[in-house]
């Protein structure tokens, strides 16, 4: 025997199929829902990835620039060293130049005529009764500053810049037993 569906058991089950197409259309309209958010979300994470991208980029970029900035910094770290030790040559060679240089208070002004070292060289044997040999020599001998007018009172110091060191610490040597002795 065959059933035949009746008119009345059809009724029920196109309503069942209305409700069944309505539940299709209804997950249709939220998977297209969901599937604008999901190409949203694609463009988004896209855009998230140019970003990080562009964060790697700059970071390299920084990582770069502190590489130089750090070898700079080093660079003028020696660079400092070097010059405090040269800063320290000049000083012992300055110190070294002045080594030979006496100065010489009390003659008057004019005394020594147009040639000082010659003056010295006959005036300083005399005074302190040294023999030099050899003969005193000196690089330079001059008067200190400018000429003044009130010369009398005030005369200008002669400064010598002895050529050999001995010699200069030799008079020296003599003018500071002078001074002790008297």
């Amino acid at each position: 025997m065959t059933h035949q569906p009746s008119d009345m058991a059809g009724a029920p089950q196109g309503a069942t199929m209305d409700r069944i197409l309505q539940e299709i259309s209804a997950v249709g309209r939220r998977l297209e829902g969901m599937d604008s958010r999901m190409i949203s979300l694609t463009e988004e994470t896209k855009s998230m990835r140019l970003d990080i991208a562009g964060f790697q980029s700059r970071g390299a970029t920084l990582e770069q620039r502190v590489m130089v900035v750090e070898t700079q910094a080093m660079q003028t770290a020696d660079r400092d060293q070097e010059l405090l030790y040269l800063c320290s040559k000049v000083i012992h060679l300055e110190d070294r130049s002045h080594r030979d240089n006496v100065r010489f208070l009390g003659f008057p002004e004019k005394i020594e005529g147009a040639d000082v070292q010659s003056f010295l060289k006959n005036i300083l044997p005399q005074l302190t009764g040294l023999a030099f040999d050899p003969p005193l020599e000196f690089q330079r001998a001059h008067r200190l500053g400018p000429k003044r007018r009130e010369l009398a009172n005030h005369p200008r110091p002669i400064l010598a810049c002895f050529l050999r060191h001995t010699q200069a610490r030799q008079l020296l040597q003599k003018a500071e037993c002078r001074a002790l002795s008297t």
